[in-house]
């Protein structure tokens, strides 16, 4: 598989690694999102996208979520090694675009202190 692919293996999928996560990972808000992180003891960054319905119809909380994805996909060098990352998108995530997620995310990690 490809370097830029999103492989199963880098996808956060049960339950308890999200609740795990949201209650002792290191808390950030964006404008749209809010960005839970935390080591997860392993090789590889593992990444979990949530969008209730208060961001929008079925059509835009995909949308949002494709636009996340293509973001940890295009730029996993940014991105904490051996961290479990939890983005939620807000309310005030229905008209983003690619470089708007793009900003976001990428300044926020950047930022983060588990570097």
């Amino acid at each position: 598989m490809s370097p830029s692919a999103f492989s199963k293996s880098e996808k956060l999928l049960n339950r308890k690694d999200f609740v795990n996560l949201n209650r002792f990972g290191q808390k950030h808000r964006t404008a749209h999102f809010t960005v839970s992180i935390a080591k997860n003891g392993l090789a590889r960054t593992r990444l979990g996208i949530t969008a209730s319905r208060k961001v929008g119809g079925a059509v835009i909380r995909n949308r949002v979520k494709r636009l996340v994805r293509e973001v940890f996909r295009l730029h996993k060098g940014f991105f904490p090694e051996g961290c479990d990352i939890s983005v939620s998108a807000r309310k005030s995530a229905d008209d983003l675009d690619f470089r708007k997620v793009r900003e976001e995310l990428i300044g926020l990690v950047s930022n983060s202190t588990l570097h």
